[in-house]
């Protein structure tokens, strides 16, 4: 039997009002991005900026929906720039139905990102133009042109990488040091961009080194600095003790650098990481002024190694518990099982508060006593300082000798810790109460024997009991 076929035209009398309809312009917008912040970056930037605007109002069949430009940014990711985001949602929400960009490299260097907004918005039936290498997305052979050339614009992400990181490599083999210094205290740079002393804010690094010497820990420090206002590297007040620690810690307060502490792992995601000899590190000795006496850092290394010897040796967590209305936290050892002692409030007849302090290990099993040395009145530990200062004082000359033949120590700490008792005891006279800040720059720990015997020791290993 012959097939018969029906012919059915199309449609074309929707009626009079789509007819009379002039056509709807194309909603179109323009991406702009400059990969640096350098002068004439910033003048490519304007000029692309300008350009979009004046192309798309011009074009009677355009209307624009809008400049979307990211300046300074890289273009290996797209997580960070704003403006790039703010044009891909509109386009979901339906007020773009066209996007203009310069080039591949312009909108994406990262392949896989380029691909999955072109057809993320390619379902949206949103094109995009790149205007350098002619393709329009919407084109059947638009997705191929594109896989081939983005992939170029990635390789060629990759290359400027490799190369910036070799150049930054010869700078750190030739002992250039680069430094941040708006975000480094103490430090400004000249009209040759050498690093130069502030003297404002040197001395307050130079405080920060002198105060955890003296005893006082990273937080309390930082807590201190705070409370008094003292202003940080960008004139804000809040102090962390995370960036106590970095002050005391970095090198480059004694004039040396260590270079490469950090690398790019990937210069896609820009992810670095600390460099654990992954790759080569460059230590440049006197490369910039110095604003701590190189004896004093290195005192400060070993007095942080110290702390944590003693914490590891009493089962302290945290060495710094001491401040002014506890000076004596974390620094009371059980002379029968090592560990520290805490401070309890009793309550005596008279309805007065009374501070003493008990072995933590006393009770660490609930009903059960642990460690049966006697518990001590804080009056008594304060009493047991004051004892010892002024045996110092009254034997002045001969622990002076001491010192002096310390301050030819091999050992820094040693010797810095000498100089510095020399100068606190050589004008002393007894100590007729007790003095928490005294106590903070010149005690170790006190002991506390089962004998009834308390021996105080100092910093410089004098152990008086």
């Amino acid at each position: 039997m012959a097939k018969n076929i029906t012919f059915i035209p199309a449609r074309n009398d929707r009626g009079n009002l789509a007819t009379s309809l002039a056509p709807r312009k194309k909603r179109v917008a323009a991406y702009c991005r400059v990969s640096t912040d350098q002068l004439e970056q910033k003048s490519s930037y304007s000029a692309q900026v300008e350009f979009y605007s004046n192309y798309i109002t011009s074009n009677p069949d355009y209307e624009l929906a809008g400049i979307f430009a990211d300046e300074g940014l890289s273009g290996t990711s797209t997580k960070k720039r704003e403006q790039f985001n703010r044009m891909i949602e509109e386009c979901k929400v339906g007020k773009i139905d066209m996007l203009i960009t310069k080039s591949i490299s312009r909108f994406a260097r990262n392949t896989l990102d380029c691909l999955n907004y072109v057809r993320l918005l390619k379902d949206l039936g949103i094109g995009i133009i790149f205007e350098k290498e002619n393709i329009d997305t919407l084109d059947s052979k638009g997705e191929v042109l594109l896989s081939i050339l983005s992939s170029l614009a990635q390789d060629e992400s990759r290359s400027i990488s490799e190369n910036c990181t070799w150049g930054i490599r010869r700078r750190f083999e030739q002992g250039k040091v680069r430094v941040n210094h708006t975000k480094f205290l103490g430090y400004d740079k000249d009209q040759e961009g050498n690093l130069v002393i502030d003297k404002k804010q040197a001395e307050i690094v130079k405080r920060i080194y002198t105060d955890f010497l003296n005893g006082k820990g990273t937080t309390r420090i930082a807590k201190e600095l705070e409370m008094e206002k003292v202003p940080k590297w960008d004139g804000g007040y809040k102090w962390y003790e995370s960036s106590v620690r970095k002050i005391l810690t970095n090198e480059k307060y004694k004039g040396d650098a260590l270079l490469q502490k950090t690398y790019t792992v990937d210069f896609l995601s820009k992810k670095r990481a600390e460099n654990d000899g992954d790759v080569p590190q460059y230590y440049v000795e006197n490369s910039h002024p110095a604003i701590i006496d190189k004896d004093i850092w290195e005192a400060v290394q070993l007095e942080f190694e110290r702390r944590k010897k003693f914490s590891e040796e009493h089962g302290i967590q945290k060495y710094e518990q001491s401040n002014d209305k506890n000076p004596f936290a974390s620094r009371v050892i059980c002379g029968k099982c090592g560990l520290v002692y805490g401070r309890k409030v009793w309550n005596s007849t008279d309805s007065h508060k009374r501070h003493i302090w008990q072995c933590n290990s006393k009770y660490k099993i609930k009903g059960k006593i642990c460690c049966d040395n006697r518990h001590i009145d804080e009056k008594d530990l304060e009493q047991a300082f004051v004892e010892a200062f002024n045996e110092v004082v009254e034997n002045k000359a001969e622990y002076i000798e001491k010192w002096m033949r310390d301050l030819g120590s091999k050992d820094v700490l040693k010797k810095v810790t000498a100089k510095r008792f020399i100068g606190i005891f050589e004008d002393a006279d007894p100590m007729k109460e007790f003095d928490g800040e005294i106590w903070s720059r010149l005690g170790e720990n006190i002991t506390i024997n089962t004998d009834k015997g308390i021996i105080v020791r100092l910093l410089d290993g004098t152990e008086i009991g």
